[in-house]
């Protein structure tokens, strides 16, 4: 019963659309329809404001640590990593918008912070020192995702928490599969900083 409220919760944590709604809310219409046409934070960037885009990647990550710190709380570690990949689910394949979410990275990274601290941390870390470096958010998210297991079994995380990062290691990867053929061509998008009017 406990892992099945796990995922139940994480999902449904996980599937709240808030870039959607963020931008829809600010008069910035239907992010969707703009950019790569997901609803993730980097997408949101894409409409010019910062603001809403930062609290999009704020709320993103909530909605991923807040099912793992509870589930913890309440029930076990495990049924904390369950929530955690369970709302990593719920933003990808959010069932309010027919299964097309976000790429993860944000979700992940509370996911992260939710089940061991110093790992969100150094997740958060490198992928803005990626980001800034070479102004590629998917090169950020790949390379840090890739990393994140190694720096688990460093800190002597337990095998669990180990394959969960793994796990999101794999999930990041295998929704940047057209960043990665960009990345691969020399085509893939850089982070606009500019502010549209």
């Amino acid at each position: 019963m406990t892992s099945f409220l796990a995922v139940l919760f994480g999902y449904v944590c996980g599937s709240i659309p808030f870039g959607l709604l963020l931008t829809r809310a600010a008069g910035l219409g239907d992010v969707r329809s703009i950019g790569s046409g997901n609803i993730g934070a980097t997408n949101v960037l894409r409409t010019g404001n910062k603001m809403i885009a930062a609290l999009t990647l704020f709320l993103d990550g909530l909605k991923g640590a807040v099912p793992v710190l509870l589930l913890t709380y309440y029930g076990s570690p495990q049924a904390g990593m369950i929530a955690g990949l369970a709302a990593m689910a719920g933003h990808i394949f959010p069932v309010w918008l027919d299964f097309k979410g976000g790429k993860g990275v944000a979700t992940s990274l509370g996911v992260l912070f939710g089940l061991f601290w110093p790992l969100g941390l150094i997740f958060i870390a490198l992928w803005l020192a990626l980001a800034f470096a070479f102004r590629m958010s998917s090169l950020a998210g790949l390379v840090t995702s890739a990393l994140t297991p190694l720096w688990a079994y460093l800190l002597g995380c337990t095998t669990e928490l180990i394959l969960s990062t793994v796990i999101i290691a794999v999930v990041i990867w295998t929704m940047h599969r057209a960043n990665i053929a960009r990345l691969m061509k020399g085509e893939e998008p850089k982070i606009d900083l500019q502010k549209r009017t």
